[in-house]
């Protein structure tokens, strides 16, 4: 099987580029490579998540589930100085968001290995955000969502990119399944923006 963005060690070979990108009003500068998500710009689903991503009025800290190579939690942590986890389970990108985070000079930031929340023991973020490893299949990011839930603070927020033909219905049915209310707080394109609070 080839592998994809969710692999813990992608095989193919390694070819990085830079990106220069806007993000929240922050001028940021990533290095991607092949075997991570979107390696060529920052993706759509991404930008519009971060477009209307509001910060939660709990105290707390942040967390990017499937951070890639750090564009959703590195803008978040430019931003304000509050402290954002980062976590995947992908090698490559874990490698490459620690160097983005230090070559854009970002010190508010844990970055760690974990597949899903199974590697993370903190329980009280404000909020959660994901970009989900659609490939992965519906299972594993229903999963996710289901993990989300123990890890927020009462009152605390998760926040879904997910494409309509993706599966944006049905996660967001199972979003209500777990979380104490669901909207859809923007739709741009195709693409669903959710905001389950706990």
């Amino acid at each position: 099987m080839k592998d994809h963005y969710y692999s813990h060690n992608p095989s193919s070979e390694s070819e990085e580029r830079k990106i220069k990108t806007v993000l929240r009003g922050n001028k940021l500068v990533f290095t991607t490579d092949r075997g991570v998500f979107s390696k060529g710009e920052v993706d759509f689903g991404t930008q519009t998540l971060l477009d209307a991503f509001e910060w939660p009025e709990a105290d707390g800290e942040i967390l990017d589930v499937g951070c890639g190579y750090g564009p959703i939690g590195l803008a978040l942590a430019a931003e304000k100085e509050r402290d954002v986890w980062m976590v995947d389970v992908n090698q490559r990108a874990l490698a490459l968001a620690k160097r983005n985070a230090k070559d854009n000079q970002i010190n508010n930031v844990t970055i760690q290995e974990s597949d899903l929340l199974d590697s993370v023991e903190k329980q009280d973020f404000s909020a959660i955000v994901t970009n989900p490893p659609i490939r992965a299949g519906k299972k594993v990011v229903h999963e996710l969502f289901k993990q989300t839930f123990n890890h927020l603070v009462p009152g605390g927020e998760l926040w879904v990119v997910i494409q309509k033909k993706q599966g944006a219905p049905s996660a967001k049915e199972r979003l209500e399944e777990i979380f104490e209310s669901v909207e859809t707080v923007k739709k741009n394109k195709g693409y669903y923006i959710l905001r389950a609070k706990k």
